[in-house]
């Protein structure tokens, strides 16, 4: 079992927002192997090779700021939990689960590339949606207004009937439906991973109760396994057409560029859409150091998306909010950018910890040539924008 941190006492001295983060040490038991970055590939000739980008290390070091760090004071630690194959039909489909169950039984299989089902691997991904899920019904039951799934196996890129980008169940989108499915009229997905969240977006695609909002670098399809391009022009179909809104970013766009695409893109979409929740999908991928993206936020980036995220939720949502964590491959940055995350999600005026390794020089001129063409074109080709 995980030895739980325990939770301070909320008494007057604390500050009146916490943030209530669910985790389980059994997510650590994912051992993704090394190699050549993400191939577990051992070309002979390399004295050391890469632990595989999504390493338990990243996630220990995220729970390990909160734990000790200056925002500890503002963490109410709750266990997390496995989800049950029966939950897991709400997002995916039986033929895709029963697959993911013979990959387990069979030890090991690569699934996609990059993406490896290992001993403990199944357990880790069962653990993963469930502490999400439990971070979901804690807000929906009234128990607190922020929560935080510090999750690992990642979960934005699994699609109903397929795992990609290192993903077998898509967390976020099991803890969507359980909002939806408790009566929840509406809700709102931002993904700020630098990859763009295919597999959330293919599982809503066609549902006006969802709108889901991914801002990421301008990759395009990687191959079968992510067939989505992630274009401006995959809007949703059906009744779900204009619930899907993608941000291509260009590569190298930092802190202020990721400002201007929130306040001209994001909030005036999320204005629009009035939902019942928020759920905030957060990759520190996005930061100006990551192995595995090209974009170029720093801690203040991260801080003010949270910033401007809290203040819709307060406009919109009742002020509520679920974090969910994908992506972050730099072992000590993305806790830190998780940290300022968080700090703009509580609203704290004034950044608690200073930021080791920035700034790093930016240039917002093109990104806001890409944003000012995007809203133009929803504004031309998306009826609830237009």
């Amino acid at each position: 079992m995980d030895p739980q941190p325990p939770s301070p006492p909320l008494t007057a001295a604390l500050p009146r927002d916490v943030i209530h983060v669910f985790w389980h040490e059994g997510m650590l038991d994912h051992d993704t192997g090394a190699g050549v970055f993400d191939t577990c590939f051992d070309p002979g000739f390399l004295e050391v090779l890469d632990k595989h980008p999504e390493n338990a290390d990243r996630v220990r070091n995220m729970v390990s700021i909160l734990r000790k760090g200056p925002l500890a004071p503002f963490v109410s630690w709750h266990p997390g939990r496995p989800a049950h194959l029966s939950e897991l039909f709400s997002f995916h489909t039986a033929e895709y689960v029963e697959e993911l169950v013979q990959a387990n039984v069979a030890g090991h299989k690569e699934l996609c590339p990059g993406t490896f089902m290992n001993p403990g691997s199944w357990g880790a991904a069962l653990l993963a949606a469930g502490t999400t899920l439990s971070a979901m019904k804690h807000i929906l039951d009234g128990n607190g207004k922020l929560a935080y799934a510090l999750v690992r196996p990642p979960g934005h890129h699994a699609q109903p009937c397929r795992a990609d980008g290192y993903c077998f169940l898509n967390n976020a989108g099991l803890a969507v439906q359980l909002a939806l499915d408790s009566g929840c009229r509406k809700a709102a997905v931002i993904d700020i991973d630098v990859h763009h969240g295919n597999g959330t977006a293919e599982g809503f695609y066609c549902s006006d109760n969802v709108l889901t909002i991914s801002l990421h670098m301008n990759h395009g399809s990687w191959g079968p396994s992510h067939p989505q391009n992630g274009s401006i022009d995959e809007v949703g179909e059906g009744s779900g057409f204009g619930y899907n809104l993608n941000i291509p970013l260009p590569n190298g766009t930092g802190d202020e560029g990721y400002a201007y695409a929130m306040n001209q893109l994001v909030v005036p979409a999320i204005q629009k859409f009035e939902p019942g929740l928020i759920v905030l999908v957060v990759g520190q991928d996005s930061s100006a150091f990551d192995p595995n993206g090209r974009q170029c936020l720093t801690m203040a980036g991260y801080k003010k998306i949270g910033e401007v995220v809290r203040k819709l939720a307060d406009m919109h949502s009742e002020g509520r909010i679920l974090v969910v964590q994908e992506g972050g491959y730099h072992v000590t940055y993305s806790a830190y950018c998780l940290h300022a995350t968080l700090e703009g999600v509580l609203n704290l005026p004034a950044p608690l910890l200073s930021d080791p390794i920035a700034y790093y020089p930016e240039d917002k001129a093109f990104t806001v040539k890409v944003v000012d063409s995007i809203k133009q074109y929803w504004k031309e080709c998306v009826p609830i924008l237009g």
